[in-house]
C-alpha cells in the first residue's frame, strides 16, 4: 500500500468506511477497536451462504466448511509469517482461546512437571485457568509483567527442569505494551525441556508478527479474530509447531477425524497428524464462511500487516498527541509516557481512577471505549478518520471538565 493509500484512510470520508456500512462505521466513534472491529459487508455475504449451503447440500454441507475452514487456516498462517511467507505450521481451530488453551494444556506433562511458568498480565483466558489449576496442587509461577523491558530475561529466569510450560502474552491486553525478546523465552523453554505458548491476540493484524524471525518456530501461539482481524466470534486458532507429538488428554472424536476409516485400536488412543491432535468436535462452521469472506477483503483491499501497523502507529499517535495537548490534570487522567508509542500495539491506554466514568462520560457523547480496573482503552481502526479520532478527543476533554 502506498502513502496514497494512507492519506485516503485519514480523510474524510475514510475510503474504507464504505464497505462497513451495516456497523455503520462513519456514523459512529467506535473507539473499541482492541476489543471488537466492526465487520465489513462482505461478512454478511459469508453468514447467508453458510445457511444456504446447510439447506441446499445438508449433511453434505461438511465438504463446504471444511473448505472454509482451510481458508482461515491460511489467513492466520499469512499473518504470523513475513511478508509474501505464510507460516509452516498447523493450526487447530476452535471456538474460543480457552478450549484451546486447556488442550494444549491437558497434553503436557504435568505429573512429571507439575510447575508453570506464566505473567501477572494475562488475559483471563489463561490467568483464571491457571489460578484454578494452581488450586488442584500445580505450581505457577507469575511474573511481574513490570518492568516491561526485562519480561522475557525474568521469565527465562523462572523456569527450571521441572517446568511444563510456559504461557505469555506477545501484548499485554491491558495497556498494550509489546512484550520484547520472546526468543530469548523459547530458547530458555527448549534448554529446559518446556514448551512455550504465546498468546498473539493483541499482536494479531495490529502488528508484523514473523514466527521464524522471531525465532519462535517451536513455539504454540493462540489466537483469534474477534478483534483486529475483523472475523467476529468463533474464530479461534491453535498453532501447532511442525512435528509435534503431544497427545492432549481433553480430545473430540475430530482428532482422529482422518484415521476413522482404519478402524478402532483399543490398546491406544488414536491421533490425527499435526494440529488434528489438537482438533475438537462437530462444530458450528458460520464463523468460518463469514471469516473467509474477510479474509479475502483484508488480501484484495492490501490490510496486511505492515500496512496495518502504519495506520495503527498514525492512529495512537493523532490520539495521544490530542490527549496532551488538552493538558487535563494528571491527578485526573493521565497516560504512560515511559513507554515509547513505538513499543504500544493498538490502542492507548489512560490512567484514571474513574476510569468507569470517563466511560459513561464518553458513552453519553457517542463514544464508545471500554476500560480495564483504573485504565480507560481507547482502540481506533482502519475505518475511522483523523476526524472522527479528533472528535472523539474532543468529547473526552468536555467528560474531563465535568468530572
Amino acid at each position: 500500500m502506498t502513502a496514497r493509500a494512507l492519506e485516503e484512510l485519514r480523510g474524510e470520508p475514510n475510503a474504507l468506511g464504505a464497505h462497513y456500512s451495516r456497523f455503520r462505521v462513519a456514523e459512529r466513534l467506535l473507539l473499541t477497536g482492541h476489543s471488537h472491529q466492526a465487520w465489513p459487508d462482505c461478512g454478511f455475504g459469508g453468514q447467508r451462504r453458510a445457511w444456504e449451503d446447510a439447506a441446499r447440500l445438508v449433511d453434505r454441507k461438511w465438504d463446504e466448511a471444511f473448505a472454509r475452514a482451510d481458508r482461515v487456516r491460511a489467513g492466520y498462517a499469512r499473518l504470523l509469517g513475513g511478508p509474501g511467507r505464510p507460516d509452516d505450521g498447523d493450526y487447530a481451530l476452535g471456538a474460543n482461546t480457552h478450549e484451546l488453551v486447556i488442550r494444549f494444556l491437558s497434553a503436557l506433562p504435568l505429573r512429571d512437571r507439575p510447575r508453570l511458568v506464566t505473567t501477572d498480565g494475562e488475559f483471563h483466558s489463561i490467568r483464571r485457568q491457571l489460578d484454578r489449576l494452581e488450586e488442584e496442587g500445580l505450581t505457577v509461577v507469575r511474573v511481574p509483567a513490570s518492568p516491561i523491558h526485562s519480561l522475557a530475561e525474568r521469565l527465562g529466569l523462572a523456569m527450571d527442569d521441572g517446568t511444563a510450560g510456559a504461557l505469555l502474552s506477545a501484548v499485554l491486553y491491558r495497556d498494550a505494551r509489546i512484550v520484547e525478546g520472546l526468543g530469548h523465552v523459547a530458547e530458555r523453554c527448549e534448554r529446559v525441556g518446556a514448551t512455550l505458548l504465546v498468546d498473539v491476540y493483541h499482536a494479531l493484524a495490529a502488528i508484523p508478527f514473523d514466527l521464524s524471525g522471531l525465532g519462535l518456530e517451536a513455539a504454540f501461539v493462540v489466537g483469534g479474530g474477534y478483534k483486529y482481524c475483523q472475523l467476529g466470534e468463533g474464530n479461534c486458532f491453535l498453532r501447532v509447531p511442525p512435528g509435534c507429538r503431544l497427545r492432549p488428554a481433553v480430545t473430540g472424536w475430530f482428532a482422529e477425524f482422518s484415521t476413522l476409516g482404519a478402524g478402532q485400536d483399543t490398546a491406544r488412543v488414536r491421533y490425527g497428524p499435526g494440529a488434528e491432535r489438537f482438533a475438537g468436535s462437530t462444530y458450528d462452521p458460520t464463523s468460518h464462511y463469514r471469516a473467509a469472506e474477510v479474509f479475502d477483503f483484508f488480501r484484495d483491499h492490501g490490510l496486511s500487516p505492515e500496512f496495518l501497523r502504519e495506520v495503527s502507529r498514525h492512529q495512537v499517535g493523532r490520539l495521544a498527541r490530542g490527549f496532551d495537548a488538552l493538558d487535563l490534570n494528571e491527578g485526573l487522567i493521565t497516560r504512560d509516557r515511559e513507554t515509547p508509542l513505538e513499543a504500544v500495539g493498538g490502542f492507548l491506554a489512560l490512567r484514571t481512577p474513574r476510569a468507569q466514568d470517563f466511560h459513561e462520560a464518553l458513552a453519553a457523547r457517542g463514544v464508545a471505549t471500554d476500560y480495564r480496573d483504573d485504565l480507560l482503552r481507547l482502540g481506533p481502526a482502519p475505518y475511522l478518520s483523523d476526524r472522527q479520532l479528533d472528535d472523539a478527543i474532543a468529547a473526552l476533554g468536555e467528560a474531563a471538565r465535568q468530572l
